[in-house]
């Protein structure tokens, strides 16, 4: 008797869904001719808008700590003589899970002296049930497939010989997009008014799945 008919198929999937999470970036630099007195200068800058990004309240899910670099000034960088001052430079980021509070936080970090803001990163959630909705999807388009080809053979399919899931992968829809002032270094905090917040527009996530399955199917029916 003749051996099994395989039928072998990719399926894919493809699921927009909104971000879960925001990510902003938070970059401090602190300068002073003596290195201590910089070291000492960010970790109070530091510490300080660590508590204004707590005072968002729940909100800010999680603030995670950059690494911390101090390096030597020159006044002249080929002569190398002794530094005119040390910069310091530190950071942390923070996971936003109430996007209600991430525009108006934006701007009051933003208006801090000497802060670099980078972000929103839009994401979603490492457990988010989306990556099973896609992954359930591109199995059932496998199914589909397979049928439409043993059905186009003169046979019907009766059983699963093989699968492998060959991986997730998620994209933002485009880059983060802000429809008021971009978040960006400012030198004073009087350059935004009170309550003034970025009116930030989450981009929606693309995510995709992929997995190739081998089918049994009925002998086919060629003839016909």
């Amino acid at each position: 008797m003749p051996g099994e008919t395989l039928i072998t198929v990719r399926g894919e999937a493809q699921v927009e869904a909104e971000p879960e999470i925001a990510v902003l970036g938070v970059q401090v630099e602190a300068r002073d001719k003596d290195r201590e007195r910089a070291v000492a200068l960010l970790a109070a800058r530091l510490a300080d808008l660590t508590e204004l990004t707590r005072e968002s309240g729940d909100g800010a899910a999680r603030i995670e700590s950059r690494p911390v670099q101090v390096r030597p000034v020159f006044k002249d960088a080929k002569a190398r003589t002794a530094p005119a001052a040390f910069a310091a430079h530190g950071g942390f980021t923070v996971t936003l899970a109430d996007f209600t509070v991430l525009g108006e936080l934006v701007a009051v970090l933003a208006c801090e002296d000497l802060v670099t803001i980078t972000g929103p990163e839009w994401q979603l959630r490492h457990d988010s049930p989306v990556y099973r909705e896609v992954r359930l999807a591109a199995a059932r388009d496998s199914i589909a497939r397979a049928r439409d080809y043993a059905e186009a053979f003169g046979g019907r399919i009766v059983g699963l010989a093989e699968a492998a899931d060959t991986g997730l992968l998620s994209r933002p829809d485009g880059q983060w997009r802000s429809s008021g002032p971009a978040a960006r270094r400012m030198s004073s905090r009087a350059e935004f008014p009170e309550g003034q917040e970025i009116d930030l527009m989450p981009a929606r996530q693309i995510v995709s799945a992929q997995v190739e399955a081998r089918f049994v199917m009925t002998q086919p029916a060629l003839g016909t």
